[in-house]
């Protein structure tokens, strides 16, 4: 209590008013000097485990045989990965979402978040991994949710925007993520818009979810999980953003604050 008064008191000599606990409070050294002890504070991902898958390596057009085997995608088979799209300019997607997805490592984790990828390289000597590999990362870390990070690449005139892909229900494969991956999606939604960004103009429904029973990534999954398509890179304007450090930084705020809202 000494202290505290002495603390108070010194703050108003200052100028600075009364010492807020949300900032901290001041304490005393052994000679008497007053000192900042910063407050704990909880972060909000404590404890959280969280998978980013960036989607295509940007190798991958250089190993065709080993992209465009077949492996099990949910009930099914499926090529193993795809080369992605690029910018009219030619900056590739691989690029734009490994750049995203570390952006959003370094958010999550910062929250408190322990984060793994799918992928720890973005390099032309690389491919893969598969989708098989990419949709059962989470249950093998055992993940509280996996967000697969996208960018479109729609030659539809006008096409802009983004949307939020889910799982549709489908016993034995997605019945039991249906549900939460649902939530997920609306909430990753929810925070894409806060940011500002635009719901796609070119996909079914217009408002900004898609439900698909034919991704490996979504149908191999055991928790939660969505694929988000952030931008359609062939538009200009969506390709500024993608292109743009500050837009890739609002893409993972955005991200990041989706997860957040989901895992609270």
């Amino acid at each position: 209590m000494r202290y505290a008064v002495l603390g108070l008191a010194l703050a108003a000599l200052l100028g600075g008013g009364a010492a807020s606990p949300a900032h901290g409070t001041l304490s005393t050294d052994a000679g008497g000097s007053a000192q900042a002890r910063p407050a704990a504070t909880a972060r909000a991902l404590d404890g959280r485990v969280i998978v980013i898958d960036p989607g295509h390596q940007l190798g991958n057009h250089n190993f065709p045989r080993r992209i465009n085997r077949l492996v099990p995608a949910g009930g099914f088979r499926k090529a193993c990965n795809t080369t992605g799209t690029a910018t009219n300019g030619g900056y590739p997607e691989a690029t734009f979402v490994w750049r995203v997805s570390k952006l959003l490592q370094a958010r999550l984790e910062r929250l408190g978040a322990t984060v793994r990828l799918t992928r720890y390289t973005n390099r032309q000597d690389r491919w893969g991994p598969c989708v098989d590999e990419r949709g059962r990362r989470g249950n093998r870390v055992g993940a509280d949710a996996k967000v697969s990070v996208h960018g479109d690449g729609s030659y539809t005139a006008g096409a802009r925007g983004f949307h939020v892909i889910a799982p549709t229900d489908r016993r034995p494969w997605t019945h039991d993520i249906y549900r939460p991956s649902k939530r997920l999606a609306i909430d990753t939604r929810a925070a894409l818009k806060a940011q500002g960004l635009r719901v796609a103009n070119y996909v079914a429904g217009g408002d900004g979810l898609d439900f698909r029973s034919d991704l490996g990534t979504l149908n191999l999954s055991d928790v939660p999980t969505v694929m988000v398509e952030l931008g359609n890179m062939r538009n200009a304007v969506d390709a500024r953003r993608t292109t743009s450090p500050r837009g890739r930084d609002t893409y993972a705020a955005a991200l990041a604050d989706g997860l957040r809202r989901f895992l609270r």
